[in-house]
This record gives structure tokens, sequence and C-alpha cells, in this order.
């Protein structure tokens, strides 16, 4: 009797891409990268200034809880020395002697700089630096040197041209508005 032997066996191919596969991918991948790079720098300004926007305006309201709470005087100043720059961050303090610099039990809160790129406008009715923005014991919106006069404005920040706008009242209260959608937030116009 003959016995017959199988020497058949199954080829393996090799797993993974060719160089020309991975060719393709790699230049697919580059033309859509370079497609969405913009809009991805757009999305980054867009909420770099939002988020700039949402922290000054809780410093804001921060400043108006502290003089409610405390029943004094309470200031929000940008950390430039002279006092114009915002963009360099800001302080909340109570100023309880009066001399419009925190001393280090009167500081409440502190922010750093800005991401690079953000303008800040100041506009209230005295324009003149050094800028602020203080609130009294009854949480009203007030000049530095007489709580009892209503000082209201627009502090308005601009990226990538984008605006959004920090209205405070008479009263005080403030609101966040984008012009390019709510009625009544005009301000100070973009930076060329």
């Amino acid at each position: 009797m003959l016995a017959v032997t199988s020497a058949w066996t199954p080829v393996r191919r090799a797993r993974g891409v060719t160089l020309p596969e991975l060719c393709v991918v790699l230049a697919v991948a580059a033309i859509a990268l370079a497609v969405a790079a913009p809009d991805l720098r757009d999305l980054v300004r867009t909420e770099q200034l939002k988020a700039a926007a949402g922290d000054l305006f809780a410093a804001i309201d921060l400043a108006r809880a502290q003089a409610l709470a405390r029943g004094r005087q309470v200031k929000l100043v940008p950390l430039d020395p002279p006092g114009a720059d915002w963009r360099l961050g800001w302080r909340v303090f109570d100023d309880r002697d009066g001399d419009g610099r925190p001393g280090a039990d009167e500081l409440i809160a502190e922010h750093g700089p800005l991401p690079a790129g953000i303008a800040v406008d100041f506009a209230f009715t005295n324009a003149a630096p050094p800028y602020y923005i203080a609130y009294n014991g009854a949480g009203r919106s007030c000049a530095d040197g007489n709580s009892a006069a209503a000082r209201w404005g627009t502090v308005s920040l601009f990226h990538g041209g984008r605006i959004r706008r920090i209205k405070i009242n008479m009263l005080g209260r403030a609101r966040v508005c984008d012009p390019a959608r709510d009625a009544g937030c005009d301000g100070a116009p973009a930076p060329p």
C-alpha cells in the first residue's frame, strides 16, 4: 500500500500596511489638517475670548457680592501699576484704608494675564485712568471717592474679530453680551 503525505502548507501573509498605502493615508490626513487649521484657530480664539469675558464677569460679580456682604466699598482694579491695562490681570479687594491699593489683609481675589491677542477697552462715566470698578455696601456701582455717586459703563474684550462686552448699569448689575447677536450691546469699536 502506498502512503500519500500532504506537502501542502498554507502561505502566510505579513500583516500591516504597505508603504504606498501609508503615503496615501498621510497625504489625506495632511490635506484634512490644512483645511481644518484655520477653523481650529478661530475656535481657540473664540473660546479664549469667552473664557476671558467669563472670568472678568465673575470678578465683577464677586466684587459686588463682597461689597454687599461686608457692607462697604469693594474694588476691582487692573494689575497694571498705572491702572489702565486689564490684559495684565486684575484684583478684587476691600479698600479699608482708602488708598486705592490692596494691603495683605484686604485682597479678596486676583486673576493673572489674559491670553495673547486679547484687547480690552474700558468706557465708564469717568473714562480717564486709573480704571476701576467699585461697589458700595448696597451693591451699586459707585465712584471711588463717593460711594453715593453712580458709575456705569462698558468693558469690551476683542479677539480674532470677535467682541464680548460686559455692561454695568446704574444699579451695578452686570451682563455679558455679544454685539453680533444681542441688541443693546453697543460700545467701543474693535481696535484696528
